[in-house]
C-alpha cells in the first residue's frame, strides 16, 4: 500500500537532532525548516526566540526534508508534486525545483554534500540528486510500482552506504542497501513481514543502524558490517521517527499511537525512559530541519 493509501489512517512524525555549534570564534544563529503538508509551504524558525521568521512556498504536500552539510541548501520532497524543491537559506527562496519520482517521501544527503538520495514511495525507486548541477543523475528501481513502498532514507556516516526503509503489506520488508559508489542495491536487509517500516537512523559512528518496524512496535537493530538484523528493541504502539543524539548516545524513537517517545541507551540497545506528547503533536508534527548558515552572531 502506497502513502496515498496510508495518509488517511496516519500522519508520520520524523525527528531531526539540533545541532549546536560551540568553541571560538562565532556563533551561529540557527534556523528550522518545518515542512507543512496541507499548506504546501516551509515554516522557518529561528531557534533563538522560537518564533517563525518566514514562510517559503513549495511544492504539493511537502514532507521530506534534509539540509546540506555546509547549510547553504535545503532539500524538500513533495509527495503530490513528484519534485523536490531546494532552499536558498541565505535568502530562504526556492533555487530550484527537481522533478523525481512519484510520491517522494524521505530525504538524506551524502556527508560531503554531493548527493541527495530521495525514496519514491509510488515508484518503487530512489531518486539520486546531483547536487552541483541540481539535477537527477540516476534512478534506482528497487521494484515495481507498489512493490515495494521505499519511505525512509539514512546515509552512512562515511557516505559509503544508503539504507532505504521499504515494505508490502503482507510480505517480507526489508531495507535496501545502496552503495553510493555505484548507485546500485548491493543487498537486501529482511526485517520482517508486515513490519511497515519507516525511520532509519545510523549512529554517528556507523557501528549500528536502526530501523522503526511501525506495526511491531519496535525498533530493530541491524549490524551495517553483516547488513544483517541482529535485534530488535521493544519501544511503543506505533513506532514510526528516529533520531540519534550527536554524541550517539542515545536513541530517540516516536511512538504515534502510544503517544509517547522512547528514549534508548545506544551502548544496550535498552529503553530508558519514555516521554509522553500530546496525541495531536505526535499525529501531525512534521519533519524537521535545521540549519546554521544565518547571520552570525557574536560569542560571549
Amino acid at each position: 500500500m502506497s502513502f496515498q493509501g496510508r495518509k488517511k489512517t496516519f500522519m508520520p512524525l520524523l525527528l531531526a537532532t539540533l545541532f549546536s555549534l560551540s568553541g571560538a570564534g562565532p556563533v551561529f544563529a540557527q534556523n528550522a525548516y518545518i515542512t507543512n503538508q496541507t499548506s504546501n509551504n516551509v515554516s522557518v524558525i529561528d531557534t533563538v526566540t522560537n518564533t517563525v521568521v518566514t514562510t517559503i512556498p513549495v511544492g504539493a504536500a511537502p514532507f521530506g526534508v534534509a539540509v546540506s552539510p555546509s547549510g547553504r541548501n535545503v532539500y524538500v520532497a513533495n509527495i503530490h508534486s513528484n519534485t523536490v524543491s531546494v532552499i536558498d537559506t541565505a535568502t530562504n527562496t526556492v533555487i530550484s525545483t527537481i522533478n523525481v519520482g512519484v510520491q517522494p517521501l524521505g530525504v538524506a544527503i551524502t556527508p560531503d554534500g554531493t548527493k541527495v538520495y530521495v525514496a519514491n514511495d509510488g515508484a518503487a525507486s530512489v531518486s539520486v540528486i546531483n547536487t552541483t548541477t541540481n539535477s537527477v543523475s540516476s534512478t534506482i528501481t528497487l521494484g515495481s510500482p507498489g512493490n515495494p513502498n521505499p519511505v525512509g532514507v539514512a546515509v552512512s556516516p562515511d557516505g559509503s552506504t544508503v539504507y532505504v526503509s521499504s515494505g508490502t503489506p503482507q510480505a517480507t520488508n526489508g531495507v535496501s542497501v545502496i552503495a553510493t559508489a555505484t548507485d546500485t542495491v548491493t543487498a537486501t536487509i529482511n526485517i520482517g513481514v508486515n513490519a511497515n517500516p519507516f525511520g532509519v537512523a545510523f549512529t554517528p559512528d556507523g557501528r549500528t543502524a536502526y530501523v522503526a518496524r511501525h506495526n511491531f512496535g519496535d525498533v530493530a537493530v541491524i549490524d551495517p558490517t553483516m547488513n544483517l538484523m541482529v535485534g530488535t528493541i521493544q519501544a511503543g504502539f506505533g513506532t514510526w521517527g528516529l533520531a540519534v543524539s550527536p554524541d550517539g548516545t542515545r536513541l530517540y524513537a516516536t511512538n504515534r499511537e502510544g503517544m509517547s517517545v522512547s528514549v534508548i541507551d545506544t551502548a544496550t540497545n535498552t529503553v530508558i525512559g519514555s516521554v509522553a506528547s500530546l496525541f495531536p503533536l505526535v499525529y501531525r508534527s512534521p519533519p524537521t530541519a535545521v540549519s546554521s548558515m544565518s547571520a552570525p552572531t557574536q560569542a560571549t
